[in-house]
């Protein structure tokens, strides 16, 4: 298979590319069919020294079913030989690999903090509710949104509060609701 890609030169440090056409099997740095351009990542990307290209080989070879590799689709995307790639920015890759899975960790500490302060709610509710009632809480999901947002916000020692007043107050409207209902029986 015909690929496009990067042959490296240069000195150690200072690389410089070569954007050839070679066959998948051969080595990086090795036999090519031919030099279709260059490309030096040590000037900064205003310069225009930094990339050369030769359109029109690149687009036979494209026509040809050449292939070209993720970062030589990427340069020929900002060229405008071929549509960009569609994989585009990762901003976790930016994160190192530790504080990427600290994060993570806290998340999920967070949705376990989350599920206990429910189930009391849960456990004192097994009362006999209307299921009218349950449903009314779980309709305003814009509140349960905004009650989401300052907990995600706080800090790894605090606690969210924002949550345990409202279910407190939702509590106590369901029992006041509930208490004349029983009595008219």
């Amino acid at each position: 298979m015909l690929k496009l890609r990067l042959s490296r030169g240069g000195t150690k440090k200072r690389p410089v590319y070569k954007v050839v056409v070679a066959d998948s099997r051969f080595a990086r740095d090795g036999r090519f069919i031919e030099k279709v351009g260059f490309f030096n990542p040590l000037l900064p990307k205003e310069k225009k020294e930094r990339i050369g290209l030769e359109a029109e080989r690149i687009k036979y070879w494209l026509g040809q079913g050449a292939q070209p590799t993720t970062r030589v689709a990427r340069i020929l995307g900002e060229n405008e030989l071929m549509p960009m790639p569609a994989n585009g920015n990762n901003p976790q890759k930016a994160i190192p690999k530790k504080d990427r899975k600290k994060e993570g960790s806290e998340d999920a500490k967070k949705e376990d903090v989350a599920k206990v302060d429910a189930a009391p709610a849960d456990g004192a509710k097994k009362e006999e509710a209307p299921k009218v009632e349950a449903k009314k809480e779980e309709a305003p999901t814009a509140e349960a949104s905004k009650a989401e947002a300052p907990k995600a916000e706080a800090k790894k020692g605090e606690a969210p509060t924002a949550e345990a007043p409202t279910a407190e107050a939702s509590k106590a409207e369901a029992k006041k609701e509930e208490a004349p209902k029983e009595e008219k029986k």
